[in-house]
């Protein structure tokens, strides 16, 4: 009797595993169990506090597979996130700025090895910093070589990004080149060419203002406001509707709230929206807001080759040499000695190069970017696929992001 209780104690234990397995379906080699696994992970991170809301959509084989919102757009009046909110995309404006400059490369307005100076003559006389004399004066050398527009693209200019403890972060500070303080694109170049480069170009990989050029190029060569190009060029075409810059008035409760660390191991909302200054004032460092549907198109015109749904945005040769590792042989990954030489970066995306060593899953040759708010979105071409995951919690909560990276693997079978 009592081997017969505990044989029926193990087949009730089974059964929910069998009942699972059974109905389980798989959806462009995803498992509709293992998927909601993932459901269960993220729902918990959201009860936990540890984030107020997200949405995460996949897309595989031409097939969005998975798209859904979590938690609250406003957890203080207990507004539920849904795929439709906006988000403030933070640098995830950075890839699409580097796409629309390779537009005008296509056209043969440039080559990546230009000087910058060629189309942007302020830029004829920069010098690097060197440090300071006895006297506290600076030292300031000639470039060993002019930066390119490759530089541009890669963050390997000589470019600062203001924020950090380097002198030259400071002289940025000293000449308002900060991005809640810049007005104009004009007026940014204006203020970089009277400030020096932070280092040899080629020699480092530092995240600066590099994008910035990129949007001013942009205007340059096609004799358009940034914004408007952007707009004609990839966003009409794609039929991004949801994807602007800033936050307008108009579509002001649409958007998620951003969320802050409140020092006690909770979130607290942001009490005042810095980012809607944005909204007319356009930048590629940040500036662009979007959905998660809206910013998936963009990542399946990648992931497509250039085309997405009969349109083409950029040719396939072009998103390959998009999506290739830049740097220099000099600079083994963008950690650039602080951690392990497991992402290179390519023109305005990162590169994976070894997913072992980052110790998640995820593919050799997947690119893409994240955004400052806990945004970031994936294209991975071994898989054919690619996701995009947009949380608002500022600064950018990493391990959220890797959480939903492993779950979003995971469910992949076939």
């Amino acid at each position: 009797m009592k081997q017969n209780i505990k044989h029926i104690l193990i087949a009730l234990l089974l059964l929910p595993l069998a009942v699972i397995a059974a109905q389980d379906d798989i959806i462009a080699g995803f498992s509709s169990a293992r998927l909601a696994v993932m459901d269960q992970a993220i729902q918990a991170e959201v009860d936990a506090g540890n984030i107020a809301g997200i949405v995460v959509a996949v897309s595989r084989h031409g097939q969005i597979v998975h798209n859904k919102a979590y938690g609250f757009a406003d957890r203080e009046n207990r507004k539920r996130m849904n795929t439709e909110n906006l988000f403030r995309l933070y640098s995830m404006t950075k890839p699409v700025t580097s796409v629309a400059l390779l537009t005008l490369y296509e056209k043969g307005m440039f080559q990546l090895n230009d000087p910058l100076e060629k189309y942007i003559p302020q830029f004829r006389d920069l010098k690097v910093f060197a440090g300071y004399d006895s006297s506290g004066n600076m030292i300031l050398e000639a470039p060993k070589r002019k930066p390119t527009i490759q530089d541009a693209f890669r963050h390997t200019a000589g470019l600062s990004g203001g924020l950090g403890n380097h002198a030259v972060d400071a002289i940025y500070r000293e000449h308002g080149l900060m991005m809640f303080q810049l007005d104009s694109l004009s007026q940014e170049i204006e203020q970089l060419a009277k400030v020096p480069l932070r280092y040899q170009p080629g020699e480092e990989w530092v995240y600066g203002l590099n994008h910035d050029i990129q949007a001013y190029l942009v205007e340059v060569l096609s004799g358009m406001p940034f914004g408007e190009y952007l707009e004609q060029v990839i966003f009409e075409p794609l039929a991004m509707n949801d994807t602007m810059f800033g936050v307008p008035r108009s579509r002001a409760d649409d958007f998620a709230h951003v969320y802050q660390p409140n020092g006690e191991g909770g979130l607290q909302p942001e009490t005042e929206d810095r980012y809607a200054r944005f909204t007319d004032h356009h930048f590629a460092t940040l500036s662009l807001s979007s959905s998660t549907g809206d910013y998936l198109k963009f990542a399946r015109m990648l992931l497509g080759g250039g085309e997405l749904d009969g349109v083409r945005i950029l040719g396939r040769k072009t998103v390959e040499m998009m999506s290739q590792n830049h740097l220099p042989e000099s600079i083994p990954s963008i950690n650039n000695g602080t951690g392990p030489s497991a992402t290179g970066y390519g023109l305005g995306v990162s590169v994976t190069l070894d997913a072992a060593q980052l110790g998640n899953m995820d593919s050799k040759g997947s690119f893409g970017w994240s955004g400052a708010a806990t945004t970031n979105f994936r294209v991975d071409p071994a898989e054919d696929m690619t996701y995009v995951i947009m949380g608002q919690t500022f600064p950018s909560n990493s391990a959220i992001l890797n959480k939903v990276q492993t779950l979003i693997y995971q469910a992949l079978v076939e």
